[in-house]
C-alpha cells in the first residue's frame, strides 16, 4: 500500500507515533513517525528506509517480543519456522502499550534500530500518513561498516591532516554534512512511496 493509498482510507485506524534511534549514534540519529495501525510490517520496513535515509539494498528484520519478521523470500538466513512473513502482519497485531522493539538493516553492517511506541491516537482530518514529525541528524551512507565504521569515516573527512581524508571524501561522491536533516524532503519522499 503506497502512501497515497493509506492517506485516502476512510477509516484509518488508529496512528501509533513511533521513535526510531540508531543504536549506539552520537550523537544519536532519529526519527518520530506517525503511521497507520493497520500498516504491515513489509510497508513499516519501506517508511524506515525513507525517513532515515537508506537506500533499501539489503536485508532486514524486526524483532518485536521474541519473534522475528523479515521477507519471505530471500530470508535472511535459513529459516528454521521462527522467522515470520512480515507481509502477512500489522504493526497493531504485534506492538501495543509502551511497546519497545527492534529493526535491523544490512546485516554486514548491522545498522540497529530503537523504535519505541510513544502513543497510539486518533487520526487527524486532512493529514497524509505516514508523515515525519521530527528527527535529528543525516543518516550514514550505506556501506561505510555500520556505526563504528561511521565515526571512523566522520573523523577521517573532518580532518583535512587524516590520511585517509581525500579517500574518503571522492568515496563519499558529495559533500557530506552528518548535522543535516530535511524534514521536507523526507516527508515528500514519503508521499511517493509505491
Amino acid at each position: 500500500m503506497c502512501a497515497k493509498e493509506i492517506a485516502k482510507t476512510e477509516n484509518i485506524a488508529e496512528i501509533y507515533q513511533l521513535k526510531i534511534t540508531l543504536r549506539d549514534s552520537k550523537p544519536p540519529i532519529w526519527r518520530r513517525i506517525q503511521v497507520p495501525g493497520d500498516i504491515t510490517l513489509a510497508e513499516l520496513h519501506l517508511v524506515f528506509q525513507r525517513v532515515m535515509g537508506w537506500e533499501n539494498d539489503h536485508l532486514h528484520a524486526f524483532a518485536i517480543g521474541g519473534i522475528q519478521y523479515s521477507e519471505p523470500e530471500p530470508a535472511p538466513y535459513e529459516n528454521d519456522g521462527e522467522i515470520q512473513d512480515e507481509n502477512s502482519v500489522t504493526l497493531n497485531q504485534v506492538v501495543s502499550g509502551k511497546a519497545k522493539f527492534s529493526y535491523e538493516y544490512d546485516f554486514g553492517d548491522s545498522w540497529e534500530h530503537q523504535i519505541i511506541l510513544e502513543k497510539v491516537l486518533p487520526p487527524e482530518t486532512g493529514v497524509q500518513y505516514p508523515v515525519c514529525l521530527t528527527g535529528k541528524r543525516a543518516c550514514p551512507p550505506e556501506d561505510c561498516g555500520g556505526i563504528w565504521g561511521y565515526a571512523e569515516l566522520l573523523e577521517a573527512i573532518s580532518d583535512p591532516n587524516h590520511p585517509e581524508h581525500d579517500e574518503r571524501l571522492e568515496w563519499l561522491g558529495d559533500e557530506f554534512d552528518p548535522g543535516a536533516f530535511d524534514l521536507e524532503a523526507i516527508n515528500q519522499d514519503l508521499r511517493d512511496i509505491h
